[in-house]
């Protein structure tokens, strides 16, 4: 049987929906706004003042010079070489470090989970950090980009906490199997630890996704540069020449607009395609890794 509400409760529901309509209309609107104006004609985008409800006429003309930008192509497959390997190599990683801070029988655990949680409250700052990767032979080379944060503490943490919510007892029966570390880790923990592992390749993918800070430090070489340094040239630097080198120089001054909205867009898409196959694992990952902590 269903319980009646009160007039009190159908005011807060009502005003409870519309709060949240208000909070996704801001939230969405600005995704909305650069789509719309990436199509609009440049003439009326440049001419507008006000709020794009939609499109302002419709041309694919900025997409056709991104797409035809060999700088945009080059800096997608640095990216995405990026994203697989260093994702692969966090995730393989942080999964063999949280399965040793996981175990109670490992010895000095306390002491290196102290260590570990020390990371996150100090930083040997920016200096020391180029000053090694400059050392270590890295300089102007995508490893720069993937090896230096191999590890995030953040992760780790929420990893371990997972990992710990495994029954000793599985362990303990393939130990009298004669089974490895290795073997526990891989065929019995990573298995019962899916969603969690989702989480992982969530942070660590969109994290080397839209990192451009490191590249701009350590890269020389423009071949080498990721999408999202790329990105924030045309968007800092008003850097568009490249792309409409074609066009006169009212014709590079109008396209402009639509050239930096729609790259933010071709930047932006595989993010928003990959996101809703992992979304079902986001909040049942978090959960596990900070309700056992």
């Amino acid at each position: 049987m269903r319980l009646k509400r009160t007039r009190g409760e159908q005011v807060f529901a009502i005003f409870n929906g519309i709060l949240l309509l208000f909070i996704s209309f801001i939230t969405l609107y600005p995704l909305l706004y650069v789509i719309f104006a990436s199509v609009s004609e440049p003439v009326r985008l440049i001419q507008n003042r006000g709020i794009l409800w939609a499109p302002l006429g419709f041309t694919t003309t900025a997409y056709t010079m991104v797409l035809q930008n060999r700088a945009i192509g080059t800096g997608y497959l640095n990216t995405l070489f990026i994203v697989v390997v260093g994702t692969g190599l966090n995730v393989a990683v942080t999964a063999i470090a949280a399965y040793v801070l996981s175990r109670e029988r490992y010895l000095w655990k306390r002491l290196f989970n102290l260590f570990v949680v020390i990371t996150m409250l100090f930083s040997g700052g920016l200096i020391p950090f180029y000053i090694t990767i400059q050392r270590l032979g890295l300089m102007d080379s995508r490893w720069a980009l993937i090896l230096p944060t191999l590890l995030s503490t953040y992760n780790l943490m929420i990893m371990r906490t997972s990992f710990a919510g495994v029954p000793a007892s599985l362990e303990e029966s393939a130990k009298l199997d004669g089974a490895s570390d290795m073997t526990v880790l891989v065929r019995i923990i990573l298995p019962l630890s899916k969603a969690v592992i989702a989480v992982m390749i969530l942070f660590y993918g969109v994290a080397h996704w839209n990192s451009w800070f490191n590249a701009a430090i350590f890269l020389r070489d423009r071949n080498k540069y990721p999408l999202q340094l790329i990105l924030r040239e045309i968007l800092i630097s008003n850097d568009t020449s490249a792309m409409a080198n074609d066009l006169g120089a009212s014709d590079q001054e109008m396209i402009s607009e639509n050239i930096k909205y729609a790259t933010i867009v071709v930047a932006t898409l595989p993010v928003m395609c990959v996101y809703p196959f992992v979304q079902k694992y986001f909040v049942t990952g978090v959960m596990i890794g900070s309700v056992k902590g």
